[in-house]
């Protein structure tokens, strides 16, 4: 876990999504990706049927959505963000954070901190 200073105030903003909203999210888009795939499935039913010119074009991007899609939507189904430290902006937050001097904070102006010598 990253270790915050002192002086940095706590944002709610910085809290994560919870995991009940992250899988309603995943939930939906899967949901929406196979909804994608069942109209592919019945739009290549129809084409069929009707008899356009160009079928085997239109079958075979039908049979490219109805292969595809179901597996995009287990990948991105089973996908979860990636947690802080391992995010790419937070390591360019860090290399500023190092580069820019940190304020000296006195037991004076935060008497309810313990002052550890160690850290």
């Amino acid at each position: 876990m990253v270790k915050r200073q002192a002086y940095e105030p706590i944002l709610i903003t910085d809290a994560p999504r919870s995991q009940d909203d992250q899988l309603t999210s995943r939930q939906k888009q899967y949901l929406v990706m196979m909804l994608f795939r069942v109209a592919c499935v019945v739009i290549g039913a129809v084409l069929v049927m009707v008899g356009v010119p160009l079928l085997w074009l239109w079958l075979s991007l039908c049979a490219v959505g109805m292969v595809l899609l179901p597996w995009l939507a287990v990948l991105i189904a089973n996908d979860r963000p990636p947690k802080e430290e391992h995010r790419l902006v937070n390591r360019f937050r860090a290399r500023q954070r190092e580069e820019t001097p940190q304020p000296v904070i006195t037991a004076a102006e935060h008497p309810h901190k313990i002052i550890d010598a160690e850290d």
